[in-house]
């Protein structure tokens, strides 16, 4: 059973964002602090499909990923990928990971809807930020907020190469 979001969870998270929050399932992601940082977002949201689970709502976070793309890392890391088979398979693992968990935290309603209007095997094969082709990195904000939540090999990158980490634990 999950935790309700609290009212400072809610107060933090509308400051986040600028707006209220809406389609949240629970947060995801606490800093050391306690300040919500990944959201563990509804799969059917607006009587529409959803298939980002993990929204990051860290601005601290958000303008230390948008610096690190802004420096042409998406490419880079792509490349990386392409190259490094290693590297490759535990991408393809995280989608994998990021799959799995967007299944289980769905609830037996969404569950329903969406095997009802057809989208079940969309949601068993895209992957994170619901993209096709496992061998690109859409965003970088996407792959770091499954690796707070979850297992993702971008986003140990972005700890161990850029530091991200140390934004996160700071807020």
């Amino acid at each position: 059973m999950k935790k309700p979001l609290s009212q400072r969870d809610i107060d933090i998270i509308t400051m986040q964002l600028k707006r209220a929050p809406t389609g949240i399932n629970a947060i995801a992601h606490y800093s050391p602090n306690g300040t919500p940082q990944v959201l563990e977002m509804e799969t059917w949201v607006f009587d529409q499909p959803f298939p980002t689970v993990y929204w990051l709502s860290s601005k601290a976070i958000d303008k230390a990923l948008a610096r690190i793309e802004s420096q042409g890392v998406v490419k880079e890391l792509e490349q990386r990928i392409k190259d490094d088979e290693t590297l490759r398979e535990a991408h393809h693992a995280s989608h994998r990971d990021y799959i799995a968990r967007r299944w289980e935290v769905m609830s037996d309603e969404h569950k329903a809807i969406i095997e009802e209007k057809g989208f079940k095997p969309l949601f068993h094969k895209l992957g994170i930020g619901g993209i096709a082709n496992w061998d690109q990195v859409r965003c970088l904000h996407m792959q770091y907020a499954h690796h707070l939540a979850g297992n993702n090999a971008i986003g140990r990158i972005l700890d161990e190469e850029y530091g991200v980490r140390a934004v996160a634990d700071a807020e």
